[in-house]
């Protein structure tokens, strides 16, 4: 849990919930998942100016050795499904032209890495690298870097594209970021291959996945009160692929280490999913289109049960998480950093119930939900 807004780690703030409670002990008696968390939250800290420096340094030289950009838009336009998301030809020689300095590469790069899933992600691939390297004896640094770097540069891929499509935050920005996001995807793809075709492959159809769920998102947006359980669910592999795959990924794509570290992962991020559509109802002031709590909200026509019920639903995908834990073989080391990193998922998500419960908003849910 080290992203943007640091009071859902304040004392007071885990105070509030059981989960947090728990967390707040593990620090006290410094057990081994606390520790561990803690390890892996200070060197990613460390060397994550580093690795945004690197990240900008290589996009810089992606886009200033391209020959022919127009043609990098328009197969990113048809590999993703969307014209939206890509400069028109007219465009691109302006904005390149701005890109055309390392340092506004850098600021770019800074924005879209400030990102909650990027920051929160970044310790839990490592751990989880290092962790599968130990049980299948092939530690290798380097390799460890481009498989972590790949997935995260995969993972925050997602920032500017959703905020080109949502059009909520940096709009001066945006075509910016139409230029970068085909080379951002090119430089995840060449860390990832380092890896050899099977990791590589199950990027791939991992990305393929997610843009299924992604899709679907964008098309229930127009039929709110239409949407179905499957749909729900189907929406969810924006969430299950990413992460999943990510995890698969840190075992090299090796079963049984491999698949478990996928159902670990995958179920999690459907947890912080849950989380994530409470916490933006409150901000925005309206039930998120498409979530749990407008689903349910819509079935109970009854905004606080839709939310008391997404909050049980999340209870179920991180009890579904911590079914792979006990899937671990006995001798993994980093066992205990997994039930500790689950941990804080479910403090998230109920320190974000509680606080819509405390900002007691419930009519104004009401009255904007779609009809």
């Amino acid at each position: 849990m080290s992203g943007k807004d640091q009071s859902v780690l304040s004392k007071e703030a885990l105070m509030s919930t059981k989960p947090g409670k728990q967390i707040l002990k593990q620090a006290l008696l410094k057990q081994k998942g606390y520790k561990l968390f803690k390890q892996y939250k200070e060197e990613t800290e460390k060397e994550f100016p580093n690795f945004a420096e690197r990240f900008a340094q290589d996009l810089y030289k992606e886009i200033k050795s391209d020959l022919s950009p127009n043609s990098t838009q328009q197969a990113f336009g048809d590999e993703v499904g969307s014209t939206e998301i890509i400069l028109q030809a007219s465009e691109i020689d302006t904005i390149r032209s701005k890109l055309d300095d390392i340092a506004v590469v850098r600021d770019r790069v800074a924005r879209i890495l400030n990102s909650n899933f990027v920051k929160m992600t970044f310790p839990v691939l490592n751990a989880l690298f290092d962790g599968a390297a130990e049980y299948l004896g092939n530690k290798d640094p380097q390799l460890k870097q481009d498989i972590v770097e790949g997935h995260i540069l995969a993972i925050d891929l997602s920032e500017p594209m959703d905020r080109i499509v949502d059009k909520d935050e940096d709009l001066e920005y945006l075509d910016d970021y139409k230029l970068m996001n085909p080379y951002i995807l090119k430089l995840a793809r060449d860390k990832i291959s380092r890896g050899g075709d099977v990791v590589l492959n199950e990027f791939e159809e991992g990305f393929k996945e997610a843009r299924i769920g992604q899709y679907l998102d964008e098309e229930l947006k127009s039929r709110p009160t239409e949407i179905t359980e499957e749909e729900m669910i189907l929406s969810y592999k924006k969430y299950r692929s990413v992460m999943g795959t990510a995890g698969r990924n840190m075992a090299l794509a090796e079963r049984p280490l491999g698949e478990i570290f996928y159902l670990g992962m995958a179920k999690a991020a459907e947890g912080v999913g849950c989380g994530n559509e409470i916490e933006d109802s409150i901000k925005n002031g309206f039930v998120k289109i498409p979530s749990w709590p407008l689903y349910y909200s819509l079935l109970s026509n009854d905004v606080k049960k839709g939310f008391e019920i997404t909050l049980e639903k999340s209870n179920l995908y991180l009890n579904d998480a911590r079914l792979a834990i006990e899937l671990l073989p006995d001798e993994f080391s980093h066992k205990e950093f997994l039930e500790f990193l689950f941990l804080t998922v479910d403090h998230y998500n109920h320190f974000w119930y509680n606080q819509l419960q405390k900002a007691d908003k419930w009519s104004e849910l009401e009255s904007k939900l779609p009809k």
